[in-house]
């Protein structure tokens, strides 16, 4: 039994899956506010270039990836799967438990897979900027470091509790080219009418896409770019999914569970998609979970409805789960899960019962984290231990039911530079935090009174 899967770089996949092809039923449009009538290119040509406008309203099942984008994914593409063995030791269980590993790239984390395929569509339509936000940094680091390979320039909106957490996630930002400022921050009226209102605000990823969004539009050089929720997003991190079939054909496997931790959604679909189209096309049963915060939990006690993606309510309104743009996550250090929506596709997918959810305590997920790391060897980012410890359910699950399964693992990025999370665990100053209905229903109220007539 191989304890690691590789590939060879010409296993590198050729074509982008857009499962929109196979839903049974197909997203609603995203609708211009002010009209209320779907938002067509028009609305979104100042943020987005068309390249990506297209791959976002796509319905084709597959895309091409562009040979410059294929080749730059050489750097840490294919990345490796491995066999879960000094964790399947230590739970005793019946489980054959796998995980991709995407903390190889130059970021750390799968983000790349999308900043690269963005900047260069950017690049194509001779934009000489790209602003966007990020939580825990890594989507800033794949942009930054996507940037740096097109020669264009990086503007990145933090988090400002990301930001205060993770400075080496600035200094890499910064290592890469990209400026990176504090959002809420002085630089946009979006970010000083916050401080106006909350200057004590530990900020939100809602905010920071408002901020981005703003410097975007005022300039006819400058682009936004957005490191998940969206189609063609989730488009371009299918590349994981489809190494992943093939790693598991090599192995003589097929996953009966797939798990990946969700924010907006671009992990859980990049391992997911490409298994799901094997269940609406061919009949397979794998189930797919998508594991978020209990202190953010938009799939779990969000409602489906129109919303913004942002604070501000710059963005065109989309169809998902939501706890409503202006809803205040805790400042937990899974800086990458704070967001108060899903894609529109996951959350199609959910709503048709496609696809599972599952809100996870913080605690938990870091017991669960170190557990990984003493039986596996790698510290896993905040985000991902979500992921861990929801394997680890379905690993105790399997041994108290006395049945094997196959459970793959989207294991999203390493944690080498959020140490600052795990040395509060271990000092016992995190703590778990959930939202009462109240609460939770109050983040509803002003989109409830926006929504389109049936």
């Amino acid at each position: 039994m191989s304890r690691k899967i590789f590939l060879d770089e010409s296993d590198i996949p050729s074509h982008w899956y857009n499962i929109v092809a196979d839903m049974p039923n197909k997203p609603q449009p995203p609708l211009n506010p002010k009209t209320g009538q779907p938002a067509g290119p028009d609305d979104l040509s100042p943020i987005f270039p068309m390249g990506l406008i297209q791959q976002e309203v796509s319905a084709d099942r597959y895309i091409e990836i562009p040979d410059q984008v294929r080749d730059i994914y050489k750097i840490w593409r294919p990345s490796p799967m491995y066999r879960a063995t000094g964790l399947e030791k230590l739970l005793d269980t019946p489980a054959k438990i796998y995980y991709k590993y995407e903390g190889v790239s130059p970021s750390g984390s799968h983000k790349p897979n999308t900043a690269v395929a963005q900047v260069y569509y950017n690049k194509q339509e001779g934009v000489k900027n790209i602003t966007t936000e990020t939580g825990a940094g890594q989507w800033g680091t794949a942009l930054a470091f996507a940037c740096s390979q097109f020669d264009i320039n990086c503007e990145v909106y933090m988090v400002r509790i990301s930001y205060d957490q993770k400075p080496y996630r600035k200094v890499m930002m910064n290592t890469f080219g990209a400026e990176v400022y504090p959002s809420p921050s002085d630089r946009t009226q979006a970010g000083r009418n916050i401080l106006a209102d909350d200057p004590e605000t530990s900020g939100s990823l809602g905010i920071a896409i408002s901020e981005a969004i703003e410097r975007a539009v005022q300039d006819d050089h400058t682009k936004y770019s957005l490191g998940s929720v969206l189609n063609h997003v989730l488009l371009h991190q299918t590349v994981i999914g489809q190494e992943s079939i093939k790693q598991l054909e090599y192995a003589g496997d097929y996953p009966d569970v797939i798990v990946a931790p969700l924010g907006g959604g671009s992990n859980f679909a990049g391992i997911s998609f490409p298994f799901l189209k094997n269940n609406l096309s061919d009949g397979k049963k794998t189930r797919f979970v998508a594991v978020e915060p209990a202190s953010c939990p938009k799939l779990t006690q969000g409602e489906f409805l129109y919303d913004f993606g942002d604070s501000a309510g710059y963005t065109p309104l989309l169809p998902m789960y939501t706890l409503g743009h202006n809803f205040k996550p805790a400042a937990i250090h899974a800086g990458g899960l704070r967001y108060h929506g899903a894609s529109v596709l996951c959350s199609q997918l959910l709503k048709d019962e496609l696809i599972e959810a599952v809100a996870i305590q913080q605690l938990e997920c870091f017991e669960a984290g170190v557990t990984f790391a003493k039986t596996e060897g790698i510290i896993a980012a905040p985000e991902a231990t979500h992921g861990i410890a929801q394997v680890i359910r379905e690993a105790e699950q399997a041994k108290k039911e006395g049945v094997s399964k196959t459970i793959l693992l989207n294991l999203c990025g390493h944690g080498f530079v959020d140490m600052q999370a795990y040395e509060d665990y271990f000092a016992g100053k995190l703590s778990d935090h959930s939202f009462s209905e109240n609460e939770l229903k109050n983040g509803l109220k002003e989109i409830l009174e926006m929504q389109p007539e049936a």
